[in-house]
């Protein structure tokens, strides 16, 4: 069922799909960035889904959502700038007056970076620049010695060469000042300092960085998965080792780790650009799943393997480790409740699904109405 409800509260109208949505039932509440929208995603205790449309038509490619106020969200758009709401989604406002630049491919809310009781929050752009505010967006610093590495002048993004981005952001949950900025195509590149300094990429990553990770239990893990391969490293970016035992295709777009194990995490992967990013339905891409010093294993327990439709995002939630959500290029979303013994395909239909955040714990005992 689908309807457009014009609540004056709201500074637009939001379009639902709706099962149930009066929720005091709430047990998940995602949101995602569809490539042109901001959907938010709502499992209720009974296993039934709610999709709501909340930023329309913006050519919104990245979602980040506060890590203890789930009132507090960011959206990065393809030439339309960044969004910043402050009550889940009902309204937005732009907020990248301070920045040259209209493509934002990754934004992050700093779950230990906090300065006036407000988490600091990171826009990447195109061309690759990084920018960090400590003020919601009122104001921006450009970190702008990441564009003075050794390496810059190589980087370029294949289907524009001209230039390339920040394609992820991935920052500590132990040190304000760690963080790592994924470069398409160019690598992960380190700051200790907050960003007023970087370290060029490290042998042993890759140079078509897509995901980075960070993990919340153990501050020496880091994660990369990359069009090469999958990454890592055991002291916190200081060395890497490529980790694609057991892999039988090696384009690596998603990443997801388990919050409770750092030994447990799993990547998408195809066999190429090429067939991860067609239009059709014949990705041939794969879900892997990696535990401890085993090789990645292939899963496909309630998925057609090689899956038709790319996985784009992967993330697990922190207040449900044993639950790992898909998002497709196409728009469907995958559920595993087991830690990716079995899927299930949720009931939801959207038009792409780009990234995934899962909102705050707190989030699901809100009651979401129009």
């Amino acid at each position: 069922m689908q309807r457009v409800c014009d609540n004056p509260e709201h500074n637009q109208p939001i379009l639902e799909t709706r099962l149930l949505y009066d929720c005091e039932d709430i047990m998940t509440v995602l949101y995602a960035a569809t490539g042109q929208h901001v959907a938010r995603l709502s499992r209720s205790e009974d296993g039934q889904w709610s999709s709501t449309i909340l930023l329309s038509d913006h050519g919104v490619q990245c979602i980040a959502v506060d890590p203890v106020n789930p009132d507090r969200l960011y959206a990065g758009t393809f030439d339309d700038g960044l969004y910043r709401s402050l009550d889940a989604g009902q309204s937005w406002v732009r907020v990248d007056q301070a920045i040259p630049h209209d493509r934002f491919p990754s934004v992050a809310i700093s779950p230990s970076g906090i300065a006036g009781g407000i988490h600091a929050v990171y826009a990447g752009t195109e061309p690759s620049s990084l920018y960090v505010s400590h003020d919601d967006g009122e104001s921006w610093t450009d970190l702008e010695s990441l564009r003075s590495l050794p390496s810059a002048p190589t980087w370029s993004f294949p289907p524009r060469p001209w230039t390339s981005h920040v394609r992820w952001i991935a920052l500590s949950y132990h040190d304000p000042d760690l963080i790592f900025a994924g470069i398409e195509l160019g690598g992960v590149m380190r700051s200790i300092d907050g960003g007023a300094t970087w370290e060029d990429r490290k042998p042993g990553s890759y140079h078509d960085s897509h995901c980075v990770r960070t993990h919340p239990a153990d501050p020496t893990r880091i994660y990369e998965a990359a069009g090469g391969g999958v990454a890592a490293s055991h002291d916190a970016g200081d060395t890497w080792t490529p980790v694609d035992e057991g892999m039988d295709r090696h384009y690596a777009w998603a990443l997801a780790v388990d919050p409770t194990d750092p030994d447990r995490w799993f990547v998408s992967a195809s066999h190429s650009a090429r067939y991860a990013h067609r239009d059709d339905d014949s990705s041939e891409a794969v879900i892997y799943r990696k535990i401890g010093d085993a090789p990645w294993e292939p899963l496909s327990n309630g998925l057609d393997v090689p899956m038709a439709e790319m996985p784009y995002a992967l993330i697990i939630p922190e207040d449900q480790p044993s639950t790992v959500f898909a998002g497709t290029r196409q728009g469907s979303l995958l559920v595993s409740d087991d830690s990716g013994d079995s899927w299930q395909v949720a009931g939801v239909e959207l038009d792409g699904i780009q990234g995934l955040v899962a909102a705050p714990a707190s989030a699901s005992d809100r009651q979401f109405r129009s």
